[in-house]
């Protein structure tokens, strides 16, 4: 029998870098990698010869200067005296604020959208299409100002309100009023305040820090209830009782913190030509926040009906069978697995909630893009400096949410034995 010769492998050949399908990818990211580094290198340099030019230079000393404008909705101090960095630190927080209440309304809206739209009653489900396709197929911005519209010009003026034979009333015991101006409503107040904690650039009522810390306590401990009885359900076929064990968690904490400050509510009151006391919401604020609802809200009542119609009907016969009403199977066996459907979809919406913000500028709203993106590149010339601040904090909030609702996610999919 004759014997098989040796193969000598062959030497690595420059062409092999094409041909040979172990190289390919590797050769063509480096490539591809070079030349982006190439265009981003020829970008910049570009921009600093051009700046050069100009008689500019690269800097954000510009955001020590003093800004000279005024806020009128802000959550911190500020004053025309202070600086543009402090602007956009105003500014930044009107949109957080916007956007994290636009995204828990529209949430509430779109999931109850989304099942009344599966509804057997034939009008709430017609209705609900009504709106779905009403609301997400009409440009945000038409939204926005036509909200705005009817509060500044349908709304009564504060004089409405005063003397015997007034036009106009305040609603829930004369504690909200309703203006062309906003709407007014009851303040929170503390007798017995801690006070204020100063964290450099802003000041922190610890107020507010101790009932976030009462409300996650409560919820850590309400957490321990279920869990257990869920244990004990496993284990003896039998849940024990917690309904009651999860009011007194919740409430009697959160009730004896107020009481220890004190609290008790400010409520508006018409002095002179205005409203005095209270929070007042701008109608800037109502008509963004109204309008990013409504219309997100449309979005993910099809996210949610979608989630829905995903899961097999027999799990929903299954639940009758148990003996479950349409209600229980619904928010017990249908929606969690729906999760799974529903939530990859929602993360998108939340991010375009947050980047829609932007749109406050029409209204008159002084968010980020208003502060930083308009009145501060318009006084210090500073554009390409603002649009980079402004790009790289609306994609910094964009990863949050996205890593958050990301974990989220992964602790309620489906956990494979």
């Amino acid at each position: 029998m004759a014997s098989v010769p040796d193969v000598r492998k062959d030497g690595f050949r420059p062409s092999m870098l094409i041909y040979d399908t172990r190289y390919r990818s590797i050769t063509l990211q480096v490539i591809f990698l070079a030349i982006f580094v190439a265009a981003g290198w020829w970008l910049v340099t570009n921009t600093v010869a051009n700046l050069k030019a100009l008689g500019k230079d690269f800097s954000f000393g510009f955001l020590t200067v003093r800004s000279g404008y005024d806020i009128n909705q802000r959550l911190i101090e500020y004053t025309s005296d202070s600086t543009h960095g402090r602007a956009m630190l105003v500014g930044l927080l009107n949109t957080l604020l916007v956007a994290f209440i636009s995204c828990v309304t529209a949430t509430i809206v779109g999931v109850l959208a989304g099942v009344l739209r599966l509804s057997k009653n034939w009008l709430v489900a017609r209705l609900m299409t009504v709106y779905v396709e009403a609301f997400r197929n009409i440009p945000l911005l038409i939204w926005i100002l036509l909200i705005f519209a009817i509060m500044t010009e349908a709304m009564p003026a504060p004089n409405a309100f005063r003397g015997e034979n007034a036009t106009s009333s305040m609603l829930l015991f004369d504690s909200i009023a309703i203006t062309n101006r906003g709407i007014y409503i009851p303040e929170p107040l503390f007798d017995r305040s801690l006070g204020n904690l100063d964290v450099g650039l802003f000041l922190v009522s610890i107020d507010l820090l101790a009932i976030i810390a009462v409300l996650v306590g409560s919820f850590l401990a309400n957490r321990w209830l279920l869990n257990n009885a869920t244990a004990v359900q496993n284990a003896t076929g039998v849940r024990p009782v917690t309904w009651w064990k999860s009011i007194l968690i919740w409430v009697v904490p959160l009730l004896a913190l107020k009481v220890a400050l004190g609290f008790h509510l400010g409520f508006p009151e018409l002095r002179g030509f205005n409203f005095v006391g209270g929070t007042h919401l701008r109608n800037s604020l109502i008509a963004l926040w109204f309008a990013l609802t409504i219309y997100t809200g449309a979005f993910i009542a099809e996210n949610v009906r979608a989630g829905i119609m995903a899961i097999s009907h027999g799990q929903t016969e299954a639940a009758y069978a148990l003996g479950l009403r349409p209600s229980l199977t619904t928010r017990l066996v249908v929606l969690p697995q729906a999760l799974r459907v529903i939530i990859p979809p929602m993360i998108s919406q939340y991010l375009n909630i947050t980047k829609n913000t932007s749109l406050a500028l029409a209204v008159g709203y002084m968010d980020i893009r208003s502060t930083l993106g308009g009145i501060t590149i318009n006084q210090t010339g500073r554009e390409l400096e603002g649009m980079l601040l402004l790009m790289l904090t609306y994609l910094t909030i964009s990863l949050i949410i996205s890593m958050v609702m990301n974990a989220y996610n992964s602790s309620v999919k489906l956990k494979e034995r």
